[in-house]
């Protein structure tokens, strides 16, 4: 019972503690006292407590932490019960690391470090580093952290990092950097221009790589039964001819007398699939924008399927011609602004050739013209596939206009929210 005790009021110091210097930036000498005093009783470094110290740091220095970090906020095996007050200790490690970020300027070093940290945060709760900041539409504490990575990058001197080629190296590719990057890009020339070209181009492949494995190998087009099967013998359906033919089995003989033959069919859609991809690039919607012209890219990859992008505020911009390069699209947008859907509305309609082979990805805040309702309702008639996108971003919160949301989900096609495999799902489904 004593140990007991002794373990909960460890475990009560280093939990007051973080509490205090997660809320005060002022030092309460009796808690830091008390506590460096239960850190030493753990055997664990002084270091622990220095804020100024990152997690990575200390790892490199006492390697032996790294087992112990990883998996730490997962649910353990009751018949091996951690100690928690040193489970303590190195939570309160990570999470004062992470959300006590202070105020002022940011360098790129201490952004590095952060990164470094939620890495390590993440690995404490079973994801790999960055897993939750890449699923925030399904969990609310990636959303958090994205948050958190996106207060840092905007107190950043971003265009001095840029144009020093050593702090610049320092930078990790993150959606908020990447929006930054892109809401500045006009603004920068010389070594900070290339600079942020090349980190754009970094994460525009690091995504790719991951949107690709969820896309998979998609099929390009669907059986199409109106042809009549070859037959030949690689076509022959062993199966269906037995099952067939049955009932002329010869119980006298032993044998199976087969008067028909049945062949798979193997005929594909020739018509490519048409998709016309239109995303809102006004400012709320930076990280639909980047993730879905990537996507749009690797539909683009695949044989038979014919993908088509544009780009609007209170302009719309066709850009077709470099769908198959997300970097370059990105390059070519100009984020912010006003919306109206209804240029962009425009130039998607006479695209539409053939209405039952074509789907029209939307992707927006829908805080827009009301009149484009009407031109969505008159596409759904003749047959188009409409799939309204509302949310698809690395906040994890992103508003939806109530008037539209409520519209499109009376005409059977609700808008798409959270993560961006849902969208994947629906594009799969309609090549499908």
């Amino acid at each position: 019972m004593t140990d007991t005790r002794a373990e909960e009021n460890r475990r009560q110091v280093l939990l007051w503690r973080l509490l205090a210097r997660v809320f005060d930036t002022e030092e309460q000498p009796g808690l830091e006292a008390a506590s460096v005093a239960v850190v030493d009783a753990l055997g664990l470094p002084p270091a622990l407590l220095d804020p100024s110290v990152s997690v990575d740091t200390l790892v490199q220095r006492f390697p032996e932490l790294a087992a112990e970090f990883r998996d730490l906020m997962v649910p353990g095996d009751d018949e091996q019960p951690r100690d928690r007050a040193r489970t303590a200790a190195l939570a309160s490690k990570l999470l004062l690391n992470l959300f006590a970020t202070g105020t002022g300027d940011v360098t790129a070093t201490r952004l590095a470090a952060w990164q470094q940290d939620a890495g390590w945060f993440e690995q404490a709760l079973g994801c790999e580093p960055g897993g939750l900041r890449a699923q925030p539409g399904q969990n609310g504490l990636g959303g958090l952290l994205a948050g958190l990575e996106g207060d840092l990058v905007k107190r950043m001197r971003l265009r001095e990092v840029l144009a020093d080629p050593a702090l610049s190296r320092q930078l990790t590719p993150s959606m908020s950097l990447i929006e930054q990057l892109l809401l500045d890009k006009d603004n920068l020339s010389g070594v900070a221009l290339a600079n942020a070209k090349a980190l754009i181009r970094r994460y525009v492949d690091e995504v790719a790589q991951v949107l690709r494995t969820q896309v998979q190998q998609t099929s390009a087009g669907t059986i199409d039964r109106s042809v009549p099967p070859k037959r030949v013998f690689r076509n022959l359906d062993i199966e269906r001819t037995i099952w067939k033919n049955l009932t002329n089995w010869s119980p006298e003989d032993e044998r199976l007398y087969v008067d028909r033959l049945f062949y798979r069919h193997t005929a594909k859609r020739t018509v490519p699939a048409r998709m016309i991809v239109v995303v809102d690039q006004s400012g709320s919607m930076v990280d639909a924008m980047v993730n879905c012209t990537i996507l749009a890219s690797i539909f683009a990859g695949l044989p038979k399927v014919d993908v088509h992008l544009i780009a609007y505020d209170t302009r719309a911009l066709d850009l077709t011609p470099w769908v198959h390069d997300p970097f370059e699209v990105l390059l070519r947008t100009r984020l912010g602004g006003g919306t109206d859907g209804m240029v962009a509305m425009s130039l998607a309609r006479p695209k539409i050739m053939d209405p039952r082979n074509t789907a029209l990805v939307w992707i927006s805040d829908f805080y827009d013209n009301q009149a484009v309702q009407t031109e969505f309702e008159s596409l759904h008639r003749s047959g188009v596939k409409l799939i309204p996108v509302g949310s698809v971003n690395s906040s994890g919160h992103q508003s939806v206009d109530p008037w539209f949301k409520q519209k499109l989900k009376d005409l059977g096609t609700p808008v798409i929210s959270g993560h961006i495999r849902k969208l994947v799902f629906e594009l799969k489904n309609f090549l499908n």
